[in-house]
C-alpha cells in the first residue's frame, strides 16, 4: 500500500519543486494533495504527468494523510504543523520555525539520518536552512576523518532563496538597467541587479544577520556542537543555486588530495576540481541538479591544518525540496512509518 502525501505551499518555488522531485524519484504515493492558502484555491500544480488542483489548507482533513511536506513559511508552520501532526501525519517542515526545538530533529540524511527517529516526540522533522544543508553535506565526511575545529564561510546566495517575488525583482531590475529606466527595489533593501547585497535576512543585536546565525546554530545541531563557525551571507544576482567559499581548520592534518578522495566517495557530493580555466562548478551548472558540488579544494597555509574549498548546490533542491523528500524516504526505508489503512 502506498502513502498519502500532502504538500503545503504547493504554489511556491519550493512547493512546486517538491512535487517535481516526488514524481521524479517515483515516491511510493498512492495519493498526492496540493495545498495552499485560500487565495490559491483552483490553481494548478504539476505532479509528473498529472495536474493537481490546489486545495485550501484551512479546510483540509489530514486524518488519512501519512506525510506532510510543509513549505509555507514559519508563521503557517507554527500554527498548522502541530495540528497536522496531531491528526497522525508526519510533518517535514522547510521553515525555520522548528529547527532549534530540542524535541524536533533537524535532518540532512547524508549527515545525521540516525537522528530521524526523534520525530516521535512532536511528529515534526525540520529541514535546515538552504545554505546550511549544502555546507554540512561537504563538512561531514571531512569531520569524520580529521575533526573540524573552525569554519569560516562566505556565501553567494541566489535570489530564489527569497521567493518568487525576489526572482521577479531581479528580472525586472535587469530589464530596467538595459532600458535605462529607474531601478526600483521592493523585495531587497538595495538594488540586486548587477550588484551584491551583504545582507540575507534581518540584522540581530550582535551585527550578524539571522541567516548567518542560522548557519552557526544549525551546523552545531546537525554536525557537532563543538565546531566554531562564522559566516558572512551575501545575496548575488543569480536566479538559482547558492555558492559558498569555505575555510576549514582541523584538529588533525588533512591534505587537499586526501580531502578530494574522501569527498569523491561521500554521499551527495560530487567533486569537480581541475586546476585549469573552467575546472570548477558555477551556480548556473548546479541548477536543476541534486548533488552538492565541491571545487577548488586547496590547503590553507595560514593555519596548521586547514583547507579551502568552493561549494555549490541548487538551493531549491538540496537546500529545500530534495532534502525534505529524502527525509520522507528515510522514514519509509527505516520502517519508521507505515501507510494508514484506508477506509473501506
Amino acid at each position: 500500500m502506498g502513502y498519502k502525501v500532502a504538500v503545503v505551499g504547493a504554489t511556491g518555488n519550493v512547493g512546486r519543486e517538491m512535487l517535481n522531485i516526488l514524481a521524479e524519484r517515483e515516491f511510493p504515493a498512492d495519493e498526492m494533495v496540493a495545498l495552499a492558502s485560500r487565495k490559491s484555491i483552483g490553481q494548478e500544480a504539476a505532479y509528473g504527468d498529472t495536474t493537481l488542483k490546489v486545495k485550501a489548507l484551512e479546510h483540509y482533513d489530514f486524518s488519512d494523510v501519512d506525510i506532510c511536506l510543509m513549505s509555507a513559511g514559519g508563521a503557517v508552520s507554527k500554527e498548522w504543523s502541530p495540528k497536522i501532526a496531531a491528526a497522525g501525519a508526519v510533518v517535514i517542515d522547510n521553515s525555520s520555525a522548528w529547527r532549534m526545538d530540542p524535541d524536533v530533529p533537524l535532518i540532512v540524511p547524508e549527515v545525521n539520518a540516525d537522528a530521524v527517529g526523534g520525530f516521535t516526540k512532536k511528529g515534526i522533522i525540520a529541514n535546515p536552512n538552504c545554505s546550511t544543508a549544502q555546507l554540512v553535506v561537504a563538512l561531514k565526511p571531512l569531520h569524520d576523518k580529521a575533526k573540524i575545529k573552525r569554519v569560516v564561510v562566505s556565501t553567494y546566495q541566489s535570489v530564489s532563496g527569497a521567493g518568487k517575488d525576489a526572482m521577479e525583482e531581479l528580472c525586472a531590475q535587469t530589464k530596467s538597467v538595459y532600458q535605462l529606466n529607474e531601478v526600483e527595489a521592493k523585495k531587497f533593501p538595495k538594488r540586486i541587479a548587477f550588484n551584491v547585497i551583504p545582507q540575507v535576512d534581518v540584522f540581530m543585536e550582535d551585527g550578524y544577520t539571522k541567516e548567518e546565525w542560522k548557519m552557526v546554530v544549525e551546523t552545531k545541531k546537525i554536525l557537532d556542537p563543538k565546531i566554531k563557525l562564522t559566516a558572512t551571507c551575501v545575496r548575488v544576482p543569480v536566479f538559482v543555486s547558492h555558492s559558498e567559499a569555505v575555510n576549514i581548520e582541523f584538529e588533525e592534518p588533512l591534505s587537499a588530495a586526501e580531502a578530494r578522495d574522501i569527498l569523491r566517495k561521500a554521499p551527495g557530493c560530487l567533486v569537480i576540481d581541475k586546476h585549469e580555466d573552467g575546472g570548477y562548478v558555477t551556480p548556473y551548472e548546479a541548477a536543476g541538479e541534486d548533488a552538492t558540488y565541491i571545487s577548488r579544494i586547496r590547503e590553507d597555509p595560514t593555519v596548521d591544518s586547514g583547507l579551502v574549498m568552493w561549494i555549490v548546490s541548487d538551493n531549491l533542491r538540496k537546500g529545500a525540496a530534495l532534502n525534505a523528500v529524502q527525509i520522507a524516504e528515510c522514514l519509509i526505508n527505516r520502517k519508521l512509518i507505515a501507510a494508514k489503512r484506508k477506509a473501506a
